[in-house]
């Protein structure tokens, strides 16, 4: 399995392939000038890796001194915790704990499982998507064993784990959330039977959002850090399982530092990150739980650290348990929010600040150009959906042709420099050839027969290259856009998945073969190496595009078919300048 090619890195190959084409075609037409006779190219330097930091040694938690509204987190050991009740001295009398109780809320967008053993959130289902990995709908949770949203508190240099100690709850065992109706309530207090502490933990649900409010007390602890759950990543609902593994992440968004993400089978140490942060986040492919800053006035603002530590679910399953701090008000006052529920691009834009980005589009280093490109592209695909009342199908048929339209004036523009230099080729040769044993004199008749006939060898390509981000952009919205999961279209039972009879990956090789075809019959001249790659590319790109999401495959190939017409009259043209031969006032000159 490591040694396979994820899905990015074979979009990236595909990416490199073509831009090779474009560039190896339009510099047949000119070559660049040559370089100064005493040109060499300089070494490369390989840049020594960086050591790796020692890992340090766990230490028993510590509450530091309070340093205002963020505070200074603690170094904490996972294993290191007390249990919130001690064992009974003997002969002395302990009331039994109340038995467990499990509570059902639901609503038109989910259906939440509460246990009274720890307070702690044991499911989480969402009736609007189904779920492919197993009967029914999605469900985020992925262990309910250990659940999410469990507390634990840090006092002084213990911490105490409230995750597994029985709570009192006055509630039905379901709660029903009505559409347009009130927010309903649910309070789980727990009493330690000897000491004065009590801890309180209030959920609060709206029947039209999927972020609902948690709320907690302490009482009868001066100082105190919480320590809140979020879970060992979430459940697989796709049907392929291993993509969504690679999925998988904790994503924080730092104050200072941005948006990082983290995949969970990436933790291989237990560690604890300084904040703070606006929220942090566990999500897959296609949904997401976390936990956001408060609404209302004094509640919590930031986050002051992540916890993670590596597990292994299941059989094989690597992933991390993931945890977040935050400090108490006055009082031993805790509230904020969790959203559970698909990453749908306006809800997380609406939930909090930069929550739409808790998928980083691409790579860290072209993130700031694909944004602005995804953006757009989600809002033209939505919106011709939702207008045309037409299958995302259709959408991406006609978005293909409408790129090529709209592209149509800049790639007439680059085909005319091809054409440009085209004609102008032989006059550099005559140069070259002229001047092959005195390299000054031929870099001055080269740089004036450029300035003549505004000759550039690259002229051509970088209206070609538009497109590209385009593609790029549209592979990650495919990745992990919600409202193309499950979505099928002719033989494609969902477009945001592979072709399983890769019918879509061979004609997208057919048409690139026919592009190039169309470019090279007219040329007099074709090297081997460009004659190879006529066949080659086309090959490559079926090998690699027939894994990624068919969706994508559609859109490449009406783009492709779209531009043929052009490919074909630019041919046509190339014939009409070869048979006038060179610029006279350039032959003469």
């Amino acid at each position: 399995m490591e040694g396979r090619l994820n899905n990015e890195q074979r979009l990236a190959i595909a990416v490199l392939l073509a831009i090779g084409v474009i560039i190896g075609t339009n510099l047949l037409f000119g070559p660049p000038p040559p370089p100064p006779p005493d040109e060499v190219n300089p070494a490369v330097v390989e840049a020594p890796a960086e050591p790796e930091a020692p890992e340090a040694p766990p230490v028993r938690a510590e509450l530091l001194p309070d340093t205002g509204d963020v505070p200074v987190l603690p170094t904490l050991d996972p294993q290191d915790t007390i249990p919130a009740v001690a064992d009974p001295a003997e002969g002395e009398e302990v009331a039994p704990p109340p038995p467990e109780r499990t509570l059902v809320v639901e609503g038109p967008l989910y259906r939440v499982v509460l246990s009274s053993r720890g307070a702690r959130v044991t499911g989480v289902e969402l009736p609007r998507f189904e779920s492919f990995a197993r009967q029914g709908p999605a469900e985020l949770v992925a262990d309910a064993e250990h659940g999410v949203l469990g507390t634990r508190l840090v006092v002084g240099a213990d911490t105490v784990d409230l995750r597994r100690v029985a709570f009192e709850v006055e509630a039905p065992e379901l709660i029903q959330l009505r559409e347009d109706g009130p927010s309903e309530r649910v309070t789980f207090t727990y009493r330690h039977p000897t000491d004065p502490f009590v801890f309180e933990v209030t959920y609060t649900f709206e029947p039209d959002d999927y972020a609902f409010g948690v709320t907690g007390r302490v009482r009868g602890l001066e100082r105190a850090l919480a320590l809140t759950d979020l879970g060992r990543g979430l459940a697989l609902n796709d049907s392929d399982p291993v993509m969504e593994e690679r999925e998988m992440a904790f994503v924080v968004n730092h104050v200072q530092n941005g948006i990082r993400s983290e995949r969970l089978s990436g933790v291989d140490r237990s560690r604890l990150d300084d904040g703070p942060f606006h929220w942090v986040a566990v999500k897959s492919r296609y949904f997401v739980i976390g936990l956001l800053p408060s609404l209302d006035p004094g509640g919590t603002e930031f986050f002051g650290g992540v916890m993670a530590r590596p597990v292994v679910l299941g059989e094989d399953m690597e992933t991390a348990e993931v945890a977040v701090t935050h400090s108490l008000r006055s009082g031993g006052i805790f509230d904020f929010r969790v959203f559970a529920g698909p990453q749908d691009y306006q809800l997380l834009s609406a939930a909090a600040r930069d929550f739409q980005e808790v998928n980083p589009v691409g790579w860290r280093f072209i993130r700031p150009i694909l944004r602005p490109f995804v953006g757009i592209i989600m809002w033209v695909l939505v919106s011709l959906h939702e207008t045309l009342s037409i299958g995302y199908g259709w959408v991406l048929i006609l978005f293909g042709v409408m790129m090529r339209v709209l592209l149509f004036p800049l790639n007439h523009k680059a085909m005319r420099a091809q054409l440009r230099n085209m004609a102008v080729q032989p006059l550099l040769k005559d140069i070259q050839t002229k001047y092959k044993d005195q390299p000054e004199k031929m870099q001055k008749e080269l740089m004036k027969l450029y300035k003549e006939h505004g000759f550039n060898p690259l002229a051509g390509c970088w209206p070609m290259l538009l497109p590209w981000p385009v593609l790029i952009a549209l592979f990650f919205v495919f990745q992990n856009t919600i409202e193309l999961r499950g979505v099928p279209f002719a033989w494609l039972p969902d477009l945001a998945m592979k072709d399983p009879l890769f019918i879509l990956p061979v004609l997208l090789g057919i048409s690139m073969f026919l592009m190039q075809w169309i470019s090279f019959r007219t040329m007099e001249e074709i090297n081997p190496q460009m004659k190879m790659m006529m066949w080659l590319l086309p090959i490559f790109m079926v090998v690699i595009f027939a894994n990624l999401p068919s969706g994508l495959n559609l859109y490449y190939l009406t783009a492709n078919l779209a531009t043929l017409p052009q490919s074909w009259w630019i041919a046509n043209e190339r014939k009409k300048v070869q048979a006038k031969g060179p610029p006279v006032a350039a032959a003469e000159a």
